[in-house]
């Protein structure tokens, strides 16, 4: 998929995500924010058949943890939000988002992606257009060392 793009944005990234793998990992970060007070992750490997997510963090998670995190994102899933976008000047979105992970050189308008009003952040990745197209949502496996906590999780495919 071939992403459209405003005159002056950031380039689409190179490598093509699952557009259903990569709004479910939008989902993840905001939960992992709102429930752990973590920032979101730093890196990620979003495949189609299974994706992860490392974030910087000071422990194992407990089963507890890691059921209600896929219990949340399933819950947004769920509440079929809308996806969208819009676009922010450089100078605006740096006063509302981190711009940490976008490449130094983008100028120009930002791309901010929304999940309803759960999630919205910088992005250039190919999203669904709802939640509803998802799917469920279930994590795989979790793992920590070196102070880096990796979420591995897949999707089923939706109703």
């Amino acid at each position: 998929m071939i992403l459209k793009r405003k005159a002056g944005t950031i380039a689409p990234m190179q490598k093509q995500y699952d557009p259903r793998m990569h709004s479910a990992e939008h989902i993840l970060n905001q939960t992992m924010v709102r429930l752990l007070h973590t920032d979101r992750s730093f890196s990620a490997h979003i495949e189609k058949k299974k994706s992860k997510c490392d974030y910087r963090f000071d422990r194992k998670l407990m089963d507890e943890e890691l059921r209600e995190i896929e219990q949340k994102v399933n819950e947004v899933i769920g509440a079929d939000m809308p996806i969208t976008e819009e676009y922010l000047s450089k100078k605006d979105a740096k006063k509302l988002y981190s711009l940490k992970r976008l490449p130094e050189d983008a100028d120009g308008d930002i791309r901010i992606v929304s999940v309803g009003n759960y999630d919205a952040c910088p992005c250039i990745g190919p999203h669904v257009k709802s939640t509803k197209e998802i799917g469920t949502f279930c994590i795989v496996s979790a793992s920590f060392g070196n102070g880096i906590l990796r979420i591995r999780y897949k999707l089923s495919q939706p109703e």
